[in-house]
């Protein structure tokens, strides 16, 4: 038996195992931000924070120049060792208003992942379950799907907790609650990804992963971290699902 006939025989059994399959958005999904660096948006927030706060920022937050990164860092810091005024937590959510607005015109341009829809629809006619678990706010994520004209395909749209950006992966929180909203044990799902910090959270929650990654470094490490299975494509994966019996 050849590589390819095992990796076809990893995703099928993997896939029968499953009543779910959990998306990342980024990355699986779509190319949110294609090559476009979110340095402006870090530094739209520094000099918001800034503003409400009236002191010095932390040096790891001025450092930072991601968007995800720097809502991590900024609540640190409103969660450090000297006590902050409460008004002061309205400086976390203009923090998050910024990254959503930037996701919300990410995602009126972002370039579709190759061939997603077909794999959303060869996995709901087989009678899997479907969610999403991204460190992006939902109702961007939520706009996109609709755009794909898939939303309704997703039972479940989590995204991140705009009150807590430390409960994006690799915390396994999106997860846990994907799992939670469809009603089953997380060995009943898989989430694809194309992080480590998607590998990261699955194996905390105890769901079985799947890489999606054209990088052959990435992938390296991801088989290296444990992942049940890395593709470079959608295509294996839609082999898989139309090879799967139909529901009853």
């Amino acid at each position: 038996m050849d590589d390819t006939s095992d990796e076809q025989g990893t995703l099928l059994a993997l896939l029968e195992s499953a009543e779910a399959v959990l998306f990342d958005f980024d990355g699986p999904v779509c190319d949110l931000f294609g090559d476009a660096s979110t340095a402006p948006v870090a530094r739209e927030i520094k000099a918001a924070v800034y503003s409400a706060w009236g002191r010095d920022l932390d040096q790891r937050v001025k450092e930072c120049d991601d968007s995800h990164g720097i809502l991590r860092r900024v609540r640190e810091m409103y969660d450090g060792p000297e006590p902050l005024p409460d008004r002061l937590r309205e400086a976390l959510k203009l923090a998050e208003d910024i990254v959503q607005d930037q996701e919300f015109a990410a995602v009126a341009s972002a370039r579709r992942a190759p061939e997603v829809v077909r794999l959303v629809w060869a996995l709901r006619e087989k009678g899997r379950r479907l969610a999403i678990v991204s460190n992006n706010a939902p109702a961007p994520v939520a706009s996109y799907l609709t755009r794909l004209t898939v939303r309704g395909e997703f039972a479940a749209v989590i995204g991140r907790d705009p009150h807590d950006p430390l409960l994006m992966k690799p915390d396994p929180h999106s997860v846990n609650c994907a799992v939670k909203s469809l009603g089953l044990p997380p060995s009943a799902c898989i989430l694809i990804g194309d992080q480590l910090t998607d590998l990261e959270a699955a194996q905390a929650a105890g769901t079985p992963f799947i890489g999606y990654t054209q990088s052959p470094e990435r992938a390296a490490q991801m088989r290296d971290r444990g992942a049940n299975a890395v593709v470079s494509s959608h295509r294996p994966l839609i082999n898989a699902a139309e090879m799967l019996r139909k529901p009853n």
